[in-house]
């Protein structure tokens, strides 16, 4: 077994309740990480024997680009398109940041963190 990461997509949409969120948007930071059996690419060091984090960034990055209400719907979004796209992964994570939200204070982010198992 094994862990592939893509840490620090940073994205800019417009997921929110607020109005102005839908209008306006705000830049959000993803991180995900999927395990998979590796063994076999470890040694064929061949892209078809491993999860491309290509692939991962682009279902982060289409999954993002679709407007939701709360931050759990897009993770949910982004898990379920990982295990339907990509048979190899066992397990995955997926955290989804809100940098500088509109909550009144001086808050550097607010995150979600979901995870599934096939």
């Amino acid at each position: 077994m094994g862990k592939i990461q893509v840490n620090n997509i940073k994205l800019y949409a417009n997921h929110g309740c607020l109005e102005e969120e839908a209008k306006i948007g705000s830049w959000y930071r993803v991180d995900v990480q999927v395990s998979a059996n590796l063994d076999k690419s470890s040694v064929t060091d061949n892209l078809n024997d491993t999860v491309d984090y290509v692939h991962l960034n682009y279902v982060v990055q289409e999954e993002m680009s679709i407007r939701s209400k709360l931050l759990e719907e897009v993770a949910r979004r982004i898990l379920d398109r990982f295990f339907l796209e990509l048979e190899m992964i066992t397990s995955a994570t997926v955290s989804v940041a809100k940098l500088n939200p509109p909550i009144g204070g001086n808050v550097q982010e607010v995150a979600i963190i979901l995870s599934k198992e096939r």
